[in-house]
């Protein structure tokens, strides 16, 4: 059944429009102000808002405005009920992402057509369930792709791995039972050691990078931690790691997802931002896990990509993939802030309550 939430801190006014759709084959829903609205929306999916201007708080744009920066409810049809006729007030509902505006007091025929209209044309439940196809298969996909990377993985530290370390105990058995005065010889076997062990570092840094054992052994807060450590450590930058307490259940396809930001943007930092500080933030509220990025280096134009670049381009396509946002602002005085947001399915926050 076609879901409609009326949205008015009046209860007259709520009551009024109730009953112009009263006897109509809809579910109505109400909410008195905009935190309602939103909250109520994230549950019910509604195929159609009726939302007033006038509220005390948040008023009926801001609403508008959150739901169109929501993934889950930016495509639900919005008509704006207003008393207000300037024009001004309908360019303000334009630009906040209104599909349709009915003025109050509101004509009991004009509205029952409208919602008929909209609901009839059905494009919001066609969109999403062609974006949850889309969201459905590309996380196969990334999953597919993430088995393979840990099989590779898996297969360079411990088959290449072993290998190369059996050689170099072979190399070292070599060396112990050559005579002393072949000095020549034993520098030569001492040199293919150091070769041997070298390539066994890059093998290891290569198996981590291809699938960090972390992740699946502590989870995402203690991965992220770790290689925010290791990066410092290893290039020498201030990285400063932060994190709420994070569910245990959360998906594979969000840990991943997280994490290669995180190697990315650190990586586009050392390459291009002649930075000295990183700031990692991952927070956790409500259901939205958010990490953030921010650096003090010389920043960039945004609206200009870096020639043969496309570190940023991949990860907004991994995240659209994956259901979220991806957002970057940079200047020249307050360095780069990278953030990307992913929304947890219900299942994870009620395994962890």
């Amino acid at each position: 059944m076609t879901t409609i939430l009326i949205v008015d801190d009046e209860p007259t006014a709520r009551e009024t429009l109730l009953s112009m759709l009263e006897g109509c084959p809809y579910d109505i829903e109400t909410a008195k102000n905009g935190i309602e609205a939103l909250q109520k929306a994230e549950r019910l999916q509604p195929d159609l808002v009726l939302l007033d201007v006038m509220m005390p708080g948040m008023d009926g744009f801001e609403v508008c405005r959150r739901f169109r920066s929501t993934p889950s409810l930016a495509e639900v049809p919005i008509v704006i009920l207003t008393a207000l006729d300037d024009h001004a007030s309908l360019l303000r509902g334009i630009e906040a992402g209104a599909d349709d505006f009915l003025s109050k007091p509101v004509d009991r025929a004009e509205l029952r057509a409208r919602v008929r209209t909209i609901t009839r044309l059905n494009r919001y439940r066609t969109l999403m369930e062609q974006r949850e196809n889309l969201r459905l298969l590309a996380e196969r996909l990334m999953t597919a792709q993430e088995e393979e990377r840990r099989r590779i993985s898996r297969e360079l530290h411990d088959d290449l791995g072993q290998a190369l370390t059996s050689l170099m105990l072979d190399i070292r058995t070599l060396q112990a039972n050559l005579p002393a005065a072949d000095a020549a010889l034993t520098e030569r076997l001492q040199a293919l050691y150091r070769q041997a062990q070298e390539i066994s570092v890059r093998v290891r840094a290569l198996a981590q990078d291809m699938r960090p054992p972390v992740l699946d052994t502590l989870g995402l807060k203690e991965a992220l931690q770790a290689y925010c450590a290791e990066f410092g450590r290893r290039t020498g930058l201030q990285v400063q790691f932060e994190a709420d307490d994070l569910p245990p259940a959360i998906p594979d396809v969000h840990a991943v997802t997280f994490y290669r930001v995180l190697q990315e943007a650190l990586t586009n930092v050392v390459k291009h931002a002649q930075a000295s500080r990183v700031w990692v933030d991952l927070t956790l509220e409500g259901r939205t896990i958010t990490l953030t990025v921010q650096d003090n280096g010389c920043g960039f134009d945004t609206e200009k990509p870096h020639p043969g670049g496309l570190g940023l381009a991949g990860l907004r396509e991994r995240l659209i993939l994956a259901g979220g946002i991806f957002k970057v602002s940079s200047s020249p005085v307050r360095g780069t802030i990278l953030m990307a947001r992913l929304s947890l399915p219900e299942k994870a926050v009620e395994a962890e309550a």
